[in-house]
């Protein structure tokens, strides 16, 4: 599954969210992101941690336009960091939590938890750029 599929799912109804869903999970942890970190990018409430609970058991992300465009943005930076980092995967899982002056000295995770899916934007755009897309 592409990002683009996942970007269009709006559009599409063929999407298996109960295959993103895994991925997510998967890079979630691959990134070490505490529980807050994880609902803060899928844009959810911190109160929201029994969706977490739900995800790891099986369920499918929502159907969504907001959590479809979330998890393909998730997903895209995580193949920009591994396409940056070809040879570094471990510097690829701590990128996210890493202090970066273009975030004003913030983690990009901090970031997309202070400014939502404009910070979700802006990190995948800021990635895109280093790659020179």
């Amino acid at each position: 599954m592409t990002t683009r599929q996942i970007a269009s799912a709006g559009k599409k109804t063929e999407i298996d969210r109960s295959k993103i869903t895994p991925m997510l999970l998967k890079m979630f942890e691959l990134w070490n992101l505490t529980t807050e970190e994880k609902l803060a990018a899928l844009g959810l409430s911190t109160d929201n941690r029994a969706a977490l609970t739900r995800y790891k058991k099986g369920e499918a992300i929502s159907a969504s336009r907001d959590m479809l465009d979330r998890a393909g943005n998730l997903l895209a930076i995580h193949k920009d960091l591994r396409l940056l980092f070809p040879s570094n995967p471990e510097l690829a899982y701590t990128w996210m939590k890493t202090k970066n002056r273009a975030l004003h000295g913030n983690t990009p995770i901090e970031a997309i938890a202070e400014m939502g899916f404009s910070g979700l934007l802006y990190v995948r755009s800021y990635l895109d750029r280093a790659r020179g897309n």
